[in-house]
């Protein structure tokens, strides 16, 4: 009888807590974990881990290597985090045989553009929208903008570099703004495509809402729905609580995630997680954006399924190795979460009012993650939160209850964040001062 645990193949940009999260789920279930990142393939291994270097922006080369790679060791199953290695796990998937989405529909669902485009042309409720290219000149660009708007890179995830304006002048400022951010190097690195155009979509009104479901041969089954109950009106759109179950009508979650069926249907995404954003008004539902991975961060700790309270992560390993998990529903309680939100771009050197935020009903632990003396940018160049609060109640308030105890946590938090000096090279002053 063969013996040997199964092998789980995570694909991930970097080795943080959600990684960790995760292998840490495979391993508690007798699996073997196999970590691939796209980290260059002539340096030491930073992580000691025997991670696959790959090129995730080359994801026919990269699954080539992993095809390599299983030939000496099978992989069972595959998990990709974060949206960059996406296309890279499915065409993986793809030639080792194992059940995954598509790589046709992943790279409809990674690009915006491609995915509105593919909405639209199924009859799903998509704002207005037309992509241009950052070197045509802006005021040509300019007729064709009804305002409000939304500017968005074509790539980008966590609302990273996403712009509200609401007229000519700040249609300007929003793109120049979104050029430096795409044209840097932190973001050049990533070698994604279509980083030289712009998404400009109307303006949505109304709630907004997060999906976090599950997916088997293309049917959805909901794990939570999110409300945002901040508004998320702009100019950025940073995200800050996440509380479930919801408190909308329950005609609306219907139509929510009926609309959500349809999108996933219209994408033709097939296996796996899956989360989705939606605004909500007088009209109905209507598709920010679906995106075939989990939920990030240190979000899904959130969220708790079956009589033991498993992790989100446990069951997301256990439905990749195959197992059953539909008998698993979330628990009862209201859970909540809060991205504790960068309030300037800075230096960060300290938080005060841990212990007080953690002594507040309800509140289950406050985790910062920023490091201490690490640059933090804000919001819309921003792409990393300070930290995590979370809450839970099980009582009839609950959602409401969960919401206050984590804007009162919140409000105990004191962040040191100074300004970054500018470097000056020693050459230039010492010329300027002879």
């Amino acid at each position: 009888m063969n013996t040997q645990p199964k092998r789980v193949l995570l694909l991930t940009s970097k080795l943080g807590y959600q990684a960790r999260a995760f292998a840490d789920a495979a391993r508690r279930l007798g699996a073997e974990v196999v970590f691939a990142t796209d980290r260059c393939r002539h340096l030491d291994d930073p992580w000691r881990d025997a991670a696959l270097p790959l090129h995730f922006e080359r994801p026919a080369e990269a699954a080539a290597e992993i095809a390599r790679a299983a030939a000496q060791a099978p992989i069972h199953a595959i998990l990709a985090l974060g949206d960059h290695p996406l296309a890279a796990a499915a065409h993986a998937a793809r030639s080792l045989g194992l059940p995954y989405n598509s790589p046709e529909s992943v790279e409809a669902a990674r690009n915006k553009l491609r995915q509105r485009e593919r909405l639209r042309a199924a009859g799903l409720p998509v704002p207005d929208f037309f992509s241009f290219s950052l070197s045509e000149d802006i005021e040509r660009v300019l007729p064709r903008v009804h305002f409000p708007c939304v500017v968005k890179p074509l790539m980008l995830s966590m609302s990273q570099g996403v712009v509200r304006a609401n007229d000519a002048a700040e249609f300007r400022g929003a793109v120049a703004r979104i050029r430096a951010l795409v044209e840097s190097p932190e973001i050049q690195v990533t070698r994604e495509e279509g980083l030289d155009h712009l998404l400009v979509e109307s303006y949505i009104p109304g709630d907004e809402v997060a999906l976090e479901g599950l997916l088997e041969d293309g049917r959805l089954s909901t794990l939570a729905l999110f409300d945002k109950p901040d508004p998320l009106e702009g100019p950025y759109f940073e995200e800050t609580i996440y509380v479930t179950p919801s408190r909308l009508p329950v005609a609306v979650q219907g139509a929510i995630v009926r609309c959500a069926q349809r999108s996933i249907t219209a994408l033709g995404l097939s296996r796996g997680p899956l989360h989705a954003e939606f605004r909500v008004n007088e009209r109905g539902p209507w598709v920010l954006e679906l995106q075939p991975r989990p939920i990030g961060g240190l979000c899904a700790r959130a969220l708790r399924f079956g009589p033991h309270l498993m992790a989100l992560e446990e069951l997301l390993c256990r439905h990749a190795l195959g197992e059953d998990v539909a008998a698993f529903e979330r628990e009862p309680a209201a859970s909540g979460v809060m991205m504790i939100p960068v309030p300037h771009s800075g230096i960060f050197e300290g938080v005060e009012g841990l212990e007080e935020a953690a002594r507040v009903p309800g509140i289950e632990s406050v985790e910062i993650t920023a490091r201490l003396h690490d640059y933090v940018a804000a919001w819309p160049e921003g792409a990393s939160y300070l930290g995590f609060i979370f809450a839970r109640d099980s009582g009839p308030a609950g959602p409401a209850t969960v919401e206050s105890g984590l804007r009162a946590a919140h409000a105990c938090l004191h962040f040191d964040l100074r300004p970054r000096l500018p470097v000056e090279h020693p050459l230039a002053h010492r010329a300027e001062h002879g």
